[in-house]
């Protein structure tokens, strides 16, 4: 019982960052008013904001109208919760997930799920994408690692099946990613919090690392039993929960706002059967999506952590690309620089293993690899992909480097780009440049905290 009620009330902690999100930056106009006069009736046009960040809010508005409004229908939602601790294409690892229903704005039910106990009643059988079997010795793939594409849409209704594989009896009317950095986006603004009976203070710069010593090394060495080495997760969220509830107005609009960063940034991922709640979510850039009608130049990185352990918390990432069109064919240049921040082998880094994919635009042609093994060319999602296994020692720095032809129809008179940021990766820098046909260089130095477009 106690394991159970500890990962309910992590869950309902989620579920209250959501809430958080799509109902308090408009609580206090929507009580008199109702949420949609708040998006439609020019309150927003009167906050001072630039028009990008407006449009995002009202899209906000428009999701918490469809989540609160007293219509007697009650709405079904899969809430995955993804450790990018230990990276996958889509975000991180999926230890949980939850099954939430709302219907006028309260929610109805909750039920938890361990992926160590659910997915032992999905049939072993569907082969998993590759490297898995080859790297994690895995011969059936399963819920835990189904967000295997870096396109949300796809994890979504992987996951889905794999539910229903598992005997899950809900329909769904969308599913949810959640990384764990919007557990640190809670504590800065609500400051830290101390656990009764646990040591230590939980706040946003150490909260995730702590957690994941608690769970995984702190808990045995309380006595808990392993079933039950998650129980801090019921009394933090309690007390999380707590302190954002007892926010001062001003402070929960700060709190919306930090969740929509999280938005931006890939952190948190939303996926609607509604066709119109997609839509606004695929423009406001919140739905994951890989942009398969973006025809012109094209760049993403996607790492997937195959070292079963959570090296990612250690791994800094930084990139240069280089397009040059001074010759007869245009040429780029990709070079990754991996810098493993790890000093010592233990119960939660050893040396990197990723299986990386550089998604580029389709036509592309690798001429040239340097300090990588073996290429894998796929076409995926509209896109064509080098992908290859990557080894990073414990306190060393690797970079690898891809030199290819781009398609012919890419040119320097209407160059554009557009670089897509993976889920669950924390802000990237990045250096380009682009050399015309004149050999004139332009440079571009970019932090990729989302997807990025050259203008």
């Amino acid at each position: 019982m106690k394991k159970n009620n500890s990962n309910r009330n992590f869950i309902i902690f989620w579920i209250i960052a959501i809430l958080f999100l799509t109902g308090w930056y408009f609580f206090w106009q929507a009580r008199t008013k109702g949420i949609s006069s708040v998006v439609s009736g020019g309150f927003l046009d009167m906050l001072p904001m630039d028009a990008e960040k407006r449009e995002k809010l009202k899209t906000i508005g428009y999701f918490a109208d469809y989540l609160m409004t007293e219509d007697d229908q009650e709405k079904t939602f899969m809430i995955l919760f993804q450790n990018n601790m230990e990276l996958r294409p889509g975000g991180g690892y999926i230890g949980s997930f939850g099954v939430v229903k709302i219907k006028d704005g309260k929610i109805t039910l909750l039920q938890a799920h361990d992926l160590s106990n659910f997915d032992g009643r999905i049939p072993d059988g569907v082969e998993p994408p590759y490297p898995i079997k080859e790297t994690l010795n895995v011969n059936s793939w399963k819920l835990r690692d189904s967000n295997w594409s870096p396109d949300f849409s796809e994890n979504a209704k992987k996951a889905e099946e794999f539910y229903y594989l598992g005997k899950g009896e809900e329909s769904f009317d969308g599913i949810i990613a959640i990384n764990t950095g919007v557990l640190s986006s809670f504590l800065e603004i609500t400051g830290p919090v101390e656990v009764e009976g646990y040591p230590g203070t939980y706040d946003s710069e150490n909260a995730i690392l702590n957690l994941e010593y608690q769970v995984e090394q702190g808990a045995y060495k309380q006595g808990e039993k392993r079933g039950d080495r998650k129980s801090i997760m019921a009394p933090l969220a309690d007390a999380i929960i707590k302190k954002a509830t007892d926010l001062d107005n001003s402070k929960k609009i700060d709190l919306a706002e930090m969740l929509l960063d999280d938005l931006n940034s890939k952190d948190i991922q939303l996926y609607f059967k509604n066709s119109e709640l997609e839509r606004r979510a695929e423009l406001a850039g919140w739905s994951g999506e890989v942009k398969r009608n973006w025809n012109e130049d094209y760049l993403m990185l996607v790492d997937a952590n195959l070292g079963s352990l959570k090296s990612d918390y250690f791994m800094k990432r930084s990139f240069e690309y280089k397009v040059d069109f001074s010759g007869d064919i245009p040429k780029a240049q990709l070079k990754i620089t991996y810098d493993h921040t790890g000093k010592t082998k233990d119960w939660m880094t050893s040396d990197y293993l990723t299986y990386l994919r550089v998604y580029t635009q389709n036509g592309s042609w690798l001429q040239d690899k340097k300090n990588v093994g073996d290429v894998k060319f796929v076409e995926d999602l509209g896109k064509k992909y080098f992908g290859s296994i990557v080894t990073v020692k414990l306190g060393q720095s690797k970079s690898i480097e891809f030199n290819y032809d781009l398609p012919k129809n890419i040119n320097s008179e209407n160059y554009n780009l557009l670089i897509q940021k993976q889920s669950g990766v924390s802000d990237v820098p990045g250096k380009i440049t682009i050399i015309d046909k004149n050999g004139k260089e332009k440079i571009f130095d970019i932090t990729l905290a989302g997807d990025w477009k050259m203008e």
